[in-house]
């Protein structure tokens, strides 16, 4: 990860660490206001996106899967606090754009090292942000919609036990799955590097979504 990112993240980390005492009512978006909620249900194996198997083989610490790890996130006060802080902060921080304006390629997966990125890199930096602070990353997962453009889209999926919650930079709320208006296709299996099928027909090739 560049120098100047990691500043930015381990400040994001700080700032992060600093709400762990705060109550959830000094969010605006309170714990104690997500409804109880089920689970997406997981109908079968996927195809990986192919820019993911890259993104693995070149970052094989953020895909590899403890199966020792909870399979789901015990959300508490300090946990929601924590998760607010740091997909507020990193959908602040990173400056969004395709990976064909920035990078010409059409798809690739990283983590925003230099700043920018577009969807899927916003929610890896999240992903690799919390597993820092502790939260089992076998229970957050990548996560491939169609947006409502219809296009190809990344999120992260966190599954708690108020259900499966999503991170999205297009919008600071967290969002539990199945009010989000997108259409689910696939994440990340919880049991395997590899994918399975959240149902939804269509699915992108890719993901390259600002």
């Amino acid at each position: 990860m560049g120098a100047g990112l990691l500043r930015t993240v381990r400040g994001m980390l700080v700032g992060a660490a600093t709400l762990l005492g705060l109550a959830a009512p000094a969010q605006a978006q309170t714990l104690a206001s997500l409804p109880a909620d089920v689970g997406a249900k997981i109908l079968g194996d996927a195809k990986p996106i192919a820019a993911w198997v890259t993104f693995c083989q070149n970052y094989a610490a953020e895909c590899a899967l403890d199966r020792g790890e909870p399979a789901r996130i015990s959300l508490t006060p300090a946990t929601w606090a924590t998760i607010v802080s740091v997909n507020r902060r990193v959908n602040k921080a990173v400056e969004p754009m395709t990976d064909q304006d920035h990078l010409h390629v059409a798809d690739r997966w990283d983590l925003a090292e230099d700043g920018i990125g577009d969807c899927e890199d916003f929610q890896l930096l999240k992903r690799h942000m919390l597993a820092e602070a502790g939260l089992p990353r076998r229970a957050m997962r990548m996560t491939v919609v169609i947006d409502e453009k219809g296009e190809g889209h990344a999120v992260l999926t966190l599954i708690t036990d108020r259900g499966d919650l999503v991170l999205d930079n297009k919008t600071n709320a967290i969002l539990p799955w199945h009010k989000t208006g997108y259409v689910f296709i696939k994440r990340e299996s919880q049991d395997a590097v590899a994918w399975v099928s959240l149902g939804g027909v269509t699915s992108p090739v890719t993901t390259a979504n600002r």
